[in-house]
């Protein structure tokens, strides 16, 4: 039985031809490769099985292309045998807290998640690189090179084995300045466009250097048919002016679903059937539904616990009392402010005592409603936001680092209402450009105003900051090093301010407008945090790429000697720790990143239980068949173990007649 497991991500590749061959089977045939045997497309006869529907050679058809769009596509379904190690030093609350925050080049990274959350990101946003002739990202166009030789010459591994970055800014006087980042960003959107569920969505930011290409290549990954549509948002009073003298004053936001068109645009607008109701004052807006305002299955929140003002201008609160009762409404005080300013909240007389009033708010055909404050419709149907621009990111910056740390950060307003839309309360959400950590940032935010367990990953290429940069003089040394530490800094300061707000609300002291910062170092807003935190996530797993945790013997053991194999091998680096090699296993067994670790020992030994049984894991040496029966009896779906570990022959022998006893059901894996 083959139970050794590959501590490297699958084949797209090779997963494509087993479906060709499910297919064609005559079309496909196998191979010798590295002393392994693999499927390969015989393409005469695969062509003779869709003679039908073949393109002849050099026929012109429609399509986008580029020098090195194929090798683009090759390098996106190439596996790797790169891992991620944990960094519990840099986490926050690391064995408790779902999120993540990846330090690495993306494309890899994106390789390693497929493994896991294959089809279970429900919202990705992303502001990659605009390609202005000033921006760095990481390329490589040696592609007539082999696998081996392109990462090297990529400078992903230096000749010792260790990581180093190679990040290459794209100067508009480059021959191949678009193609470049054509190459950069297809494969690393092909990897995206897997991790999304069926009816998952990307968001993605741009200017007007590639705004054209985005929307080619999109349409071609995600499919022209779920494009959503295109936001249009001010990003500065004023602009700034380009080359031929024109005031440049927004940029982009493109929207794709990947298969369920459907599901974002009721989520957006709403059932057509309930559109029942006429607004005779606002026609340009349709027709409109009512929506109860209070809501009781959404768990209390105390901001959400305020006095609205009725006809009859007596207060109504959320279930007909202040307090925890259960109730709440679903907005936020200046968001009804600002419904109500715009006509879209109706009162009703409550049916069950009408002396009092229900309060509702309106949907409409042709207005998102859950974003009025700042979608306006143009004549020909594109939303235009406003009120989202940098300046409030950069005040949003200022507040928390004390100085402008971070060039050109998105508003986490913005983001916000990306997440409304495009998520929903448990989604996972992912940045894989994430610079200042500004999406991390608005999850935790939107969260503690809703009640919300959103989890987030944000993956950032850790590039070294400008010497001259304030970032670099605040102590700053790369750009990861600025989005951890904002995280921080932003879950400390949203717990405090949900502290300050449910103590002044439980001291029964909290009016409407009142300020109540005398709340802060009271006794009972150190109580609300303690309770905040238990509920509030805002904690991080740091993990960093890096190399296999795996000698090179363990991917090329036919290149091995007769004279090392008469001695013992070690299959793993020296430097790698047993938490180290747990994370490359959950990576393969498809176990998420932010599973429950708990660390145990039996007779000197430790053992990993990750998510209760999912997976027990143990990694030290000399284990004896008391660890291993203490391990069976726990009846784990998978157990882990070096191929090293045993303390003899017989142990190792004797390991799967002790699950066979204990736990018939496991699966026993050897690294």
């Amino acid at each position: 039985m083959n139970n050794k497991l590959d501590m490297k991500t699958a084949s797209v590749a090779q997963g494509n031809i087993e479906k060709i061959r499910q297919l064609f089977p005559d079309a496909v045939t196998e191979v010798e490769k590295d002393g392994k045997t693999e499927l390969a497309i015989d393409f005469d006869v695969l062509k003779q099985e869709l003679s039908e529907s073949l393109i002849d050679e050099g026929k012109e058809r429609y399509q986008m292309t580029w020098p090195g769009k194929r090798q683009a596509i090759v390098l996106a379904n190439t596996s790797t045998t790169d891992t991620l190690r944990p960094c519990k030093e840099e986490s926050v609350d690391f064995d408790n807290t779902q999120n993540l925050y990846i330090e690495g080049d993306n494309l890899n990274v994106l390789k390693l998640l497929r493994e896991t959350y294959l089809s279970k990101i429900k919202m990705i946003y992303i502001d990659p690189p605009y390609n202005t002739g000033n921006d760095s990202f990481v390329y490589n166009d040696c592609y007539s090179m082999d696998e081996e030789e392109f990462l090297k010459a990529g400078g992903y591994y230096d000749e010792d084995g260790n990581r180093v970055i190679d990040v290459k800014e794209n100067k508009e006087s480059n021959g191949k300045f678009h193609t470049d980042w054509l190459n950069m960003l297809y494969p690393r959107l092909r990897l995206a466009r897997d991790l999304l569920t069926d009816d998952g969505v990307i968001f993605i930011s741009i200017d007007d250097n590639e705004q054209a290409n985005l929307k080619k290549i999109c349409d071609e990954i995600f499919g022209e048919s779920n494009f959503i549509g295109e936001l249009v948002r001010m990003v500065m009073e004023g602009g700034k002016s380009d080359s031929q003298g024109i005031a440049i004053e927004h940029e982009y936001c493109l929207i794709y679903i990947k298969q369920d068109i459907n599901g974002i645009n009721q989520r957006i607008a709403g059932k057509q059937d309930h559109y029942n109701k006429k607004d005779n004052h606002f026609e340009e807006r349709g027709y409109y539904y009512l929506k109860p305002l209070e809501n009781g299955g959404l768990g209390y929140v105390p901001s959400l616990d305020y006095p609205i003002i009725g006809p009859d201008g007596k207060e109504i609160y959320p279930g007909g009392a202040h307090g925890d009762n259960g109730y709440r409404w679903v907005w936020g005080r200046e968001k009804f402010n600002r419904a109500l300013s715009l006509d879209m909240i109706e009162f009703s007389v409550s049916q069950k005592d009408s002396t009092k009033y229900k309060v509702y708010y309106k949907i409409y055909e042709k207005v998102d409603t859950d974003c009025m404050p700042i979608i306006k419709m143009l004549p020909f149907g594109s939303l235009y936001l406003d009120g989202f621009t940098n300046r409030q990111a950069i005040i949003e910056v200022k507040k928390i680092f004390g100085d402008r740390i971070f060039s050109y950060p998105k508003p986490t307003t913005f983001i916000k209402e990306l997440i409304k839309i495009g998520a929903n309360k448990d989604s996972i959400i992912l940045d894989f450009f994430s610079g200042s950590a500004t999406t991390a940032h608005a999850v935790m935010q939107l969260n503690a105003e809703d009640g919300g367990n959103r989890k987030f990953i944000m993956v950032q290429l850790p590039e070294k900051c400008d010497e001259k940069s304030e970032a670099y003089k605040a102590g700053y040394k790369n750009i990861c090093e600025i989005g951890k530490e904002r995280i921080r800094r932003a879950g400390t300061k949203i717990v405090e301010e949900r502290a300050h707000l449910l103590s002044a609300v439980k001291s029964g002291a909290f009016e409407k407008g009142k300020p109540f910062a005398q709340f802060t170092n009271s006794e009972s807003a150190k109580a609300a945090q303690a309770e905040i935190r238990k509920t509030l996530d805002i904690g991080f797993r740091v993990l960093k790429l890096d190399s296999s945790n795996m000698q090179d013997v363990y991917y090329n053991p036919a290149a091995v000697s007769q004279t090392l194999l008469d001695a013992t091998i070690d299959n793993i680096k020296p430097d790698r720790t047993p938490l180290d090699l747990l994370f490359q296993v959950m990576l393969e067994l498809g176990v998420p990143l932010s599973a429950k670790i708990e660390e145990n020992a039996v007779n000197g030994k430790t053992y990993y239980a990750v998510n209760g049984n999912d997976m027990i894991a143990c990694f030290d040496d000399a284990i004896d068949e008391e660890v291993i029966t203490e391990i069976a009896k726990q009846q784990p779906l998978y157990a882990v173990f070096k191929d090293q570990s045993f303390a003899s022959d017989s142990v190792a022998i004797n390991n799967e007649q002790l699950f066979k006893t204990h736990s018939p059901a496991t699966t026993i894996k050897v690294i």
